[in-house]
């Protein structure tokens, strides 16, 4: 469907991308993976045409629609909530009033005979078919199920936008987005705003959709449910395999080695190679030698490997300070925003060494429960807290609120005391600020980074009681396992509001679900919490249903005449199963030499092959044969559209 072929991206003399290539297919679940920095975003901007690379190309189709959800967007503020997001169905809307108009002038016309008239009639019939086949009798049921499905109440519909926070207004967004049903979903971390309900039910919807999905995102269990292929970015090259996130972790570490072990006899390789160029380089008996081996090293394809932060797995939080039996009891405590009622008549007790979460869909007072325990909230009830309870708090926009003038080693060594400033770079370290990261602004980091240095600060003082706010919002794989590792240690009481399944698994065995201003307390871990409600719910059986009345609509086919005759249609069909069987197995080969290649990198690995001339130069011809292929994929995929193009339905 996409051909992305040999695409560089040059920033000043940084290399971000070297030579990427890779096919979407239509029905394709990719999830884009890679450290901060890395790429994700750019190359899904390339893809869309807003960025180009400094070389190579984008192949896309005429008719492919892509839908592309970044991280952050422009949000409007004229419209209510129904308003804006119908405004996915404008040409629906636009084909409707056309139908509409062209029905009062029938009303009006009386000439039942007339040419103008019978035109009329059976161009009604057609902007009919064309209203049924875009989904037209459906499409005011599927905005209410999609905005429902992503959280939002029947009573929003009529909300202005402008009353919105910004996670609901970009909520908004991925709506309209998704009922568009373009042909390819790129999607830039679209659970960061989303609840643990709305996340899981835009998994059914995406497991369910029939175009293709690039999903980048660091929620590993949303990765695991959604996609069936991973492409990973690194050192400005890709790896890509046909299997979810957690089975390509275990291959990239098993690949890790071998390409460990291809690197260093690589090494050795060049080491020896150039040790006796240098030492035969003016002996004339040994010219043709050392020219065949200085060619021999203008042609490898040197292999680099990206160095692994050992140092982040040592890291702690101190030991907590000891205190009484109970670290937080609470008693009909209510909160309300004038006539808006977000807590009514809550108990509450949490015991010292408790590992707790809060879970509900946003809005429903999480964090401003939260804030209470904090006392940073005026209130209605008794709260009181335990003996001796040291509150260490990491909120939602902690990293927001660092001095953004200040190096990272002075972000820290302000609050530091005692013997910890003698450590602070070793500390920096741990947290994968190393070398002349320390020495950064706080102002150019990334929205990962500033939440690391947050949480650092966090660390450095001794608590007994950590209350943490979505504290894995942009934080990217790594650095949740090692937050992860760090909290699974702490001997004191914890408190996460978060809408992370993975990250909470394991670690909490209490959920405080919160419903409807009231809260419920489940026993066990998440996934008992969410098998629960599952149960209870029949959710997921209720949206597949609506998603196949839904399919069933759009799959109807027009069947009045378009002007082309039988035997006409019979050769535009015969032309399109033919491209279409040459365009697959134009795919099959070029998978199979892509197959060779990574055979061929394998034998790299080998010392004993490493001398051998006849591998690289059939490592060139395979890569020769690759970019011959890809340029036939073209041609045919563009020759196959024209047919179709011809196929008026």
């Amino acid at each position: 469907m996409i051909s992305l072929d040999k695409i560089n991206l040059n920033f000043g003399g940084f290399e971000l991308f070297k030579k990427v290539s890779f096919l979407i297919n239509q029905k394709d679940r990719i999830g884009l993976i890679g450290k901060n920095g890395g790429g994700k975003t750019t190359l899904l901007k390339i893809i869309t045409g807003i960025e180009n690379p400094t070389s190579g190309r984008v192949s896309i189709p005429k008719d492919i629609n892509i839908g592309y959800l970044p991280q952050q967007m422009k949000l409007t503020n004229s419209h209510t909530l129904k308003e804006e997001t119908v405004l996915a169905f404008e040409k629906l809307i636009k084909l409707q009033k056309r139908i509409a108009q062209l029905n009062k002038e029938v009303e009006n016309n009386k000439d039942y005979h007339s040419i103008g008239y019978l035109n009329k009639l059976d161009k009604i019939t057609e902007l009919n078919e064309r209203f049924n086949i875009l989904g037209g009798e459906n499409y005011e049921a599927e905005l209410e199920q999609t905005l429902i499905g992503l959280g939002f109440e029947r009573s929003d519909f009529n909300r202005p936008t402008s009353e919105f926070s910004g996670g609901w207004r970009m909520r908004v967004e991925l709506a309209k987005l998704l009922l568009k049903k373009p042909d390819v979903f790129l999607l830039d971390e679209p659970t960061n705003h989303l609840d643990i309900e709305s996340i899981q039910w835009l998994e059914n919807f995406l497991k369910n959709y029939k175009g293709a999905v690039i999903l980048v995102s660091h929620d590993k269990a949303f990765l695991d449910a959604v996609c069936n292929r991973t492409i990973e970015i690194s050192l400005g090259k890709i790896s890509n395999q046909k299997m979810n996130y957690s089975a390509f972790v275990k291959w990239k570490k098993e690949q890790s080695e071998v390409q460990l072990a291809a690197y260093r006899n690589q090494q050795k390789m060049i080491d020896d190679t150039e040790t006796f160029i240098e030492r035969f380089r003016y002996k004339a008996t040994k010219a043709v030698q050392v020219q065949s081996r200085v060619k021999h090293l203008e042609k490898i394809d040197r292999i680099e490997i990206e160095e692994e932060d050992n140092a982040a797995l040592k890291l702690n939080f101190p030991p907590a300070p000891r205190s009484g039996k109970v670290a937080v009891k609470a008693k009909n405590i209510s909160k309300n925003y004038g006539n808006h009622v977000v807590l009514n008549d809550i108990d509450l007790t949490i015991e010292n060494g408790d590992k707790l979460a809060f879970v509900g869909r946003n809005g429903e007072g999480k964090t401003t429960l939260a804030r209470i325990i904090l006392n940073e909230l005026i209130h209605d009830g008794h709260l009181q807290l335990g003996h001796n309870i040291k509150i260490g708090y990491f909120a939602q926009n902690q990293a927001q609120l660092l001095n953004e003038n200040k190096t990272v080693f002075e972000t820290i060594d302000e609050i530091a005391v005692g013997e910890i400033r003698t450590k602070i770079r070793d500390i920096l370290g741990a947290f994968l600020f190393s070398g002349e990261d320390a020495d950064k602004k706080v102002k150019v980091l990334s929205g990962g980074e500033k939440s690391r240095l947050a949480m650092i600060r966090l660390m450095l003082e001794p608590v007994n009681f950590l209350v943490l706010d979505e504290p894995t919002n942009h934080l990217d794989m790594r650095s949740k396992e090692i937050l992860k590792d760090a909290l699974a240690k702490f001997t004191g009481t914890i408190l996460i509001v978060s809408h992370d399944r993975e990250f909470l698994d394991g670690l909490v065995n209490c959920i405080y679900e919160f419903r409807n201003k009231k809260i419920k307390q489940h026993l066990g871990g998440i996934y008992d919490f969410l098998q629960k409600k599952k149960i209870e719910s029949l959710k997921e059986l209720e949206v597949k249903s609506i998603l196949a009345a839904n399919e069933k609509g759009i799959r109807q086919k027009k069947t009045t005449s378009n002007g082309i005759s039988f035997e006409e249609r019979k050769d535009i069909n015969r032309n399109i199963s033919r491209l279409e069987k040459k365009v697959e197995k134009t795919e099959n080969d070029i998978a199979a030499t892509e197959a060779s290649i990574d055979e061929l990198n394998n034998l790299l690995s080998s010392s004993e092959k490493l001398d051998d001339h006849s591998i690289f130069d059939n490592y060139d011809q395979l890569k020769a044969k690759l970019e011959q292929t890809m340029r036939s994929w073209e041609t045919e995929h563009e020759e196959l559209e024209n047919w179709k193009s011809k196929k008026n339905w």
